[in-house]
């Protein structure tokens, strides 16, 4: 029996029970990624929706309010990572608020992401580092409705990946130090990157090809290599670049495969921070001193006056730019002995991984996976190695070019120096 349509418009009021056509959006599935040291929620929505967040402890647990959102049956979610556990409940006069069990205090963030081929609207949440001894102090995010773009497509199942393997190569004696390579693997976990033709996923490809150049760059005498990630799972872009500042590194190089809608466009290329890319991060540190204590080799900027700061800071990141170009250049040579390069000088962009201040950095594009042909040698291991190789004999001559002091890198150059000296000059004769 059909009930009577004044009937089903006074159900469809009642407090805490929106109807269908009413909502906003449901979520209809979610999904946990774990990694080392970050764990990301993803929401899977049917449509686009408002939100805010709140982060709160005793017990440590994050509260998300979804307006005019509900929840289908079959979403739910285990516990993984900083995940305890999720809960589902609806609000008084309509919307959804969730709340994410911790297992201790995180540092959190969330956007909205705009639809693609393979996923609808999502709510990411990503939980950043944390441990018990973090301060329990509650923080309130305001609404944020941002929408990220997102090109990702279907994927097939990844390519063979190599594990990154302990080396133990001679290293720096006591009176030097090593040099430290940061490698980034672009996305990962829930971000896929670019999709090629074939299904082939680029975090699947650019994280073989970081493992085969991390067990280069470690197995040579006087450097370290170091990953931002050594597994499927995502890391925010500032998190890249301040984990190789905490390392100490003395180069970040980020490996990524390029994706374009002509299938034909094939090639290498390299890239470096623009000066547009620069001023904005200048004027981010600037805006947050107390951020940038570290900043010019220990010293701190937040005791300076604004002229004085500007000058240290414009030092530091004149200084990476420069050398940025030059190991580059110099990689990018390298790749032109691999196959095409697609772009044959140095490009600039305003990449969020090549900001840091005091690093030279640098981001490879090994080649276009929207290119059937680049996405089919991509797969292969012997590819793989052979553009890990060339990365890291451009990384070798750009160090051995311009060796930093104090490294044990500098120490042999130095020594083969005098080795190639003629006795007589050496003994002062002519």
């Amino acid at each position: 029996m059909k009930l009577p349509r004044i009937l089903l418009v006074c159900c469809a009021l009642l407090p805490g029970v929106p109807s269908v056509s009413a909502r906003a959006a449901d979520v209809r599935d979610v999904r946990l990624w774990a990694g080392p040291d970050n764990t990301r929620v993803v929401l899977d929505l049917t449509g686009s929706a408002r939100h805010s967040m709140r982060v709160l402890h005793h017990p440590d647990r994050i509260v998300l309010d979804l307006p005019g959102v509900g929840v289908r049956p079959g979403a739910h979610a285990g516990a993984t990572g900083a995940v305890r556990g999720l809960r589902f409940a609806h609000r008084a006069g309509g919307g959804l608020r969730i709340v994410i069990d911790l297992t201790h205090a995180v540092r959190a963030d969330s956007f909205l992401t705009a639809p693609n081929d393979r996923y609808g609207y999502r709510l990411v949440v990503d939980l950043a580092g944390g441990s018990p001894g973090l301060p329990r102090t509650a923080t309130v995010r305001p609404n944020t409705a941002t929408v990220r773009p997102n090109t990702a497509r279907p994927s097939s199942p990844p390519p063979a990946v190599a594990a990154a393997v302990a080396v133990k190569p001679e290293h720096a004696p006591a009176a030097a130090r090593d040099l430290i390579v940061a490698i980034d693997a672009g996305h990962g976990g829930d971000d896929p990157g670019a999709i090629g033709k074939n299904g082939t996923r680029e975090k699947d490809i650019v994280l073989a090809i970081a493992r085969e150049l991390y067990n280069r760059v470690n197995g040579e005498a006087g450097m370290r290599a170091v990953l931002t990630r050594d597994g499927d799972y995502f890391i925010p872009l500032r998190e890249r670049m301040q984990r190789a500042r905490a390392r100490q590194a003395d180069l970040f190089v980020s490996i990524h495969a390029d994706s374009v809608v002509d299938r034909h466009v094939d090639g290498s290329s390299v890239y470096i921070l623009s000066q547009r890319g620069a001023s904005d991060e200048a004027a981010r540190w600037l805006a947050e001193r107390e951020n940038a204590s570290d900043l010019i080799g220990g010293v701190s900027l937040d005791d300076k006056d604004d002229v004085l700061a500007s000058v240290l800071l414009d030092l530091s990141q004149s200084a990476a730019l420069s050398a940025s170009e030059t190991a580059a250049e110099s990689v990018l040579h390298e790749l032109t002995q691999v196959g095409e390069v697609r772009k044959p000088q140095v490009q600039q962009a305003r990449f969020m991984v090549l900001k840091s201040p005091d690093i030279p950095s640098m981001l490879v594009e090994t080649a276009y996976i929207s290119n059937p042909e680049e996405e089919r040698r991509l797969r292969e291991h012997a590819h793989q190695a052979k553009l890990a190789e060339a990365i890291h004999q451009g990384i070798h001559d750009y160090f051995y070019a311009n060796p930093p002091p104090g490294t044990h890198v500098a120490q042999l150059v130095a020594g083969a120096s005098q080795r190639t000296v003629p006795t007589g000059l050496m003994a002062g004769g002519h």
